[in-house]
């Protein structure tokens, strides 16, 4: 006896599924149904915000002239809008999110990153050549007999505290009013100004007007700030007086140099390190970005002070991620194993207590195990009576900051450990008691293995935290004990706090070093993950 089912074009026979009898235009038609309003509505909202980011990003691309990064963008926008207002390539349209994302959030900032190591990017070589011309003439400015003298007013846009700084000053011989900040002078409205007698600015649409406290403030910021002119540039003198300077040092492009017109002496550009440079090795602070090659790379390899203390900070920075990440798995691990016990009462209580650690603000707590490491103070050598220098010598530092990650980091293992034991069918267990096999033979056989193969890839994620793991020894030990003979590598410093010390520790800001440094680190990290991971995808296969 046949079944008939209760919808037309289709039959079904027993046993087998019903087959749509339809014609292929019929099922078409309704794969292309029109969109509900709210779909529709949404549709058009993200559209529109796409438009919107497009059109913000292209201004910036053309003011630069960068017309390959314009084509791109241009592509890319159009690329959206015509996957989205179609109704093909269904697949596609759930997976380009994503992988815009992927390429944004990830691999842009590591691309940015490589190329950043081949540069000399950094405090002093920031923009161009033309950009570090302009600042090292206009600082070098100073008032000569016979300098223009302005009433000044000091203002902000926006908070008077922290908004950036505006000169107003009032031209005594025509009486207009200008406000100038680094970027020159801009003419204002005389409708938008009020100016008192003497030519002082007292209020300027759009701007904050500083008081005298406000601006004492702020008086570095004010000596510091240089207004370019055309005919040199505006200083303050004082908080009431700004005076048009002359540049002592001038760029001369017959020579490609800088001159200082005072002492005669002459800087010549080097356009390998993006610096002036006197014959004697005197270099002018601000210089300009250019591509180094490698020579951050060797200058990790060949400069002792840096390759002396680079492999001893290396090992203890496995030694710090393994025993950090093993030390955490085995004792969430141990706890986990002691609560899913069907004996364990009041588990919830448990459970609740044993996350208390990882439910505080990570930060402060490790302030606060820093207060209680203290030699004179602590809690921990007054609660045992014990006299220990914790952070004054080499292992007890490093037993510290273990210890410290212990507590901090077990709770999220218990967690996923207890997770996966959930998952673990009960029945391999009591086979194996049946065997007669001792509950360490049995956790040893089934239940280990397969905890490994469930927290494998967390395990992999938690080494590479934990390598990199800056808070950890920068909020505890600040990298200390240091030796006598070297102020910038300690016995708790991992790379990454060696490398910030090395890179933003001195006179300014090493972008270009920090990058390639970061890129040894990444390497070390990406090559321990491909392993781990390999040989996590070979125990599946056993287990399997």
């Amino acid at each position: 006896m046949s079944t008939s089912l209760s919808g037309p074009g289709s039959t079904r026979t027993p046993g087998r599924e019903p087959v749509d009898t339809r014609p292929a235009r019929s099922r078409t038609a309704r794969a292309n149904a029109p969109i509900t309003l709210t779909g529709l509505g949404v549709k058009v909202v993200l559209l529109g915000l796409v438009a919107g980011v497009a059109i913000w990003a292209a201004f910036p691309l053309i003011e630069a002239e960068q017309w390959v990064g314009l084509a791109l963008l241009a592509a890319t926008t159009a690329g959206l809008f015509h996957l989205y207002l179609g109704r093909r390539h269904v697949p596609a349209k759930y997976l380009v999110p994503g992988t815009l994302f992927l390429i944004a959030f990830q691999i842009f900032p590591v691309l940015y990153t490589a190329s950043t190591a081949f540069t000399n990017f950094g405090d002093g070589h920031r923009g161009s050549k033309q950009d570090a011309i302009v600042a090292i003439q206009t600082a070098s400015v100073k008032q000569v007999p016979g300098s223009t003298e302005y009433a000044l007013s000091v203002a902000t846009e926006g908070d008077p505290a922290t908004g950036p700084l505006v000169f107003l000053v009032t031209d005594p011989a025509t009486g207009t009013v200008s406000a100038g900040d680094a970027d020159g002078l801009r003419r204002l409205d005389p409708g938008a100004v009020t100016v008192a007698a003497g030519g002082k600015v007292t209020a300027a649409d759009g701007y904050t007007v500083l008081n005298f406290g406000q601006a004492s403030a702020r008086s570095q910021e004010i000596t510091d700030l240089v207004v370019p002119t055309s005919g040199g540039a505006l200083r303050s003198a004082g908080l009431s007086r700004a005076y048009e300077g002359t540049a002592v040092r001038a760029y001369d492009a017959g020579c490609d140099c800088v001159r200082d017109t005072e002492t005669g002496r002459t800087w010549t550009a080097d356009e390998s390190t993006g610096s002036f440079v006197a014959d004697d090795g005197d270099r002018l602070a601000q210089g300009w970005k250019v591509g180094v090659g490698l020579r951050n790379f060797t200058r990790v390899l060949t400069d002792s002070h840096i390759s002396g203390p680079f492999l001893g900070t290396l090992v203890w920075n496995f030694a710090f991620a393994i025993g950090s990440t093993g030390g955490t798995f085995l004792l969430g691990t141990f706890v986990a194993l002691a609560l899913h016990s069907p004996r364990m009462r009041g588990t919830n209580l448990y459970r609740v207590l044993l996350i208390l650690p990882y439910a505080m603000p990570s930060f402060a707590m490790l302030l606060v195990w820093r207060d209680m490491f203290n030699t004179d103070f602590g809690l921990i050598n007054n609660l045992f009576g014990l006299g220990v220098n914790w952070f004054g010598q080499e292992w007890s530092a490093r037993a510290a900051v273990l210890l410290v990650q212990l507590w901090l980091g077990y709770p999220y293992m218990f967690l996923v450990a207890t997770g996966a034991l959930q998952a673990i069918p009960r029945e391999l267990t009591e086979a194996t008691s049946v065997d007669g096999a001792s509950p360490w033979q049995s956790f040893r056989s089934v239940t280990l293995p397969l905890l490994l193969i469930a927290l494998s890839p967390l395990l992999i994620s938690s080494f590479a935290y934990n390598f990199n793991n800056f808070n950890a020894i920068y909020l505890t030990t600040e990298g200390a004990p240091f030796p006598a003979d070297n102020s910038t590598n300690g016995a708790t410093d991992l790379l990454i706090t060696y490398t910030y010390r090395l890179a933003f520790g001195g006179q300014g800001a090493e972008f270009g070093f920090a990058a390639a440094i970061s890129l040894f680190i990444f390497t070390i990290v990406a090559v321990v993950s491909a392993i781990s991971f390999r040989r996590t995808r070979k125990q599946e296969e056993v287990y399997a």
